[in-house]
């Protein structure tokens, strides 16, 4: 069973916490719950999808998503899905630089394009889940992202979103915080060697929820708020103003499902 009102009230409450950006969107991780019923409900509150899948693509289409409603991050996937983002006019997050090529060879190079950055090193907030950056296959370096983007700029695109995801199930309200601080200095900095518009910053998911009673819940508004206070540090005095996503699951739903059984 699910509690539609409280799903509702977790849409609101982020978008609430958000409304500082113009634009904002939370692009809602179909892994997290693949149910078209849960899809159509935040669709109704204005959400996007993230997929990581042909099926989830096709689900979102499903569901009446469509062009930049839909951000598409997959890896080691078969490469027909890049055609199959590309014909829905999604948002195509690349996971690392070799597939600049094959995104080029199935469905082309779009205008606007995404890239996942592994700052490398230690990253470490709230808790271990994810590892260290520095040990994951994940994401360019910054010096691919200096490369992979003058290439994507030979291939056509003009613009370009920034995403990163260092953790998992965090209820630590520094998270994003210090995400965004890493994501928007990057950001602006390779707008200016580059030449390219920063479009957006895609914050991922990774904000968890509590599981125990004695667990403290993410204060959803401070963490925006700071995000708020970050944005205006790194872009203040230029004439960047990205959209901010965000790519929130387990966040979203989880606090509003129950399990109804018979034990035997």
């Amino acid at each position: 069973l699910y509690d539609e009102a409280g799903i509702r009230r977790n849409a609101r409450t982020l978008k609430q916490a958000f409304a500082w950006c113009e634009d904002f969107e939370e692009y809602f991780a179909i892994k997290a719950l693949p149910n078209p019923a849960i899809l159509r409900i935040l669709k109704e509150e204005g959400c996007g999808v993230d997929c990581s899948s042909d099926t989830e693509l096709m689900l979102a289409d499903a569901c009446g998503f469509s062009g930049r409603d839909i951000m598409f991050s997959a890896n080691a996937m078969p490469y027909y899905e890049f055609d199959d983002a590309r014909r829905l006019g999604a948002f195509v997050n690349l996971d690392d630089i070799t597939h600049i090529d094959i995104l080029r060879q199935h469905g082309g190079i779009p205008e606007t394009i995404c890239c996942r950055y592994n700052p490398g090193g230690d990253f470490k907030i709230g808790n271990e889940i994810m590892g260290n950056p520095g040990d994951a296959k994940y994401g360019f370096t910054y010096a691919q992202l200096q490369e992979g983007l003058k290439r994507l700029k030979e291939l056509g695109a003009k613009r370009f979103g920034l995403h990163a995801f260092l953790s998992s199930n965090n209820t630590d309200d520094n998270y994003y915080p210090a995400l965004a601080k890493i994501l928007f200095t990057c950001g602006r900095d390779l707008a200016a060697e580059t030449g390219l518009e920063l479009a957006f910053i895609n914050l991922s998911g990774g904000i968890g929820i509590p599981y125990k009673p004695e667990d403290t819940a993410t204060d959803i508004a401070f963490v925006g708020a700071k995000v708020h206070e970050v944005y205006d540090e790194v872009f203040g005095g230029t004439d960047m103003r990205p959209r901010i996503f965000t790519e929130l699951g387990r966040y979203m739903t989880g606090p509003a499902g129950y399990l109804v059984t018979t034990v035997i």
